[in-house]
């Protein structure tokens, strides 16, 4: 019998293998992960919608206490953000020297009713630098390498102001079109751009 291997796993390592290639080390963590790492930490506010039931997995009867002593519940990961947090600390805790260069592609979970562009479970990809040298345009500069390598053509992107709590500014993400260039077609409702994510700087509290 012959075999093929998933499309998710040869996505993964070709995401990886892209990222290597701009010294990007590929990073993986917890996917039950405990509020501190994928809240508070984050600057995720208390009262915050993501962290209503409507949004989240809670998982009962598992509580802990986090690094500040205070208790913590614990979650199905909402975004693969908390490696942001892991990361940093192991950084730090080793004394490792900065800039700091890490992809993270993994499972996330989400309490939503599935359809056409929605799922319980489905996969992100989290890029971290961290560097006195981190800017907007190196940031766009990222990502537009790392597309056009990963669909094998010359695509552009462009930000849109957005609000995320662990950003500032921060900004959601549209590719030109892989299919049409920009032309618009089905894929993209025939305006020539895809949203493929959020972005922005590293909030201030985020790094303290």
């Amino acid at each position: 019998m012959t075999g093929h291997i998933h499309p998710i796993p040869l996505a993964i390592a070709r995401i990886s293998e892209i990222f290597s290639s701009m010294g990007f080390h590929t990073v993986d963590g917890p996917e039950l992960e405990d509020e501190w790492h994928n809240f508070d930490a984050l600057n995720v506010p208390k009262d915050h919608p993501a962290r209503d039931m409507q949004d989240t997995f809670w998982i009962k009867g598992k509580e802990g206490v986090d690094k500040h002593g205070d208790k913590t519940g614990y979650v199905l990961r909402t975004h693969t953000s908390n490696m942001q947090i892991r990361t940093m600390e192991k950084w730090v805790t080793e004394g490792r020297e900065f800039p700091l260069a890490i992809c993270c592609p993994g499972k996330v979970f989400r309490n939503e009713a599935t359809d056409a562009t929605h799922e319980a479970q489905f996969h992100q990809i989290e890029m971290l630098y961290v560097g006195k040298d981190a800017s907007l345009s190196m940031m766009i500069g990222v990502i537009e390498k790392f597309f056009s390598q990963f669909f094998g053509s010359n695509l552009v992107v462009r930000l849109r102001s957005s609000y995320f709590p662990f950003v500032e500014p921060g900004n959601e993400v549209d590719m030109q079109c892989f299919k049409c260039k920009g032309e618009g077609c089905n894929i993209c409702k025939q305006t020539g751009w895809i949203e493929i994510g959020g972005a922005g700087m590293v909030h201030p509290k985020v790094l303290e």
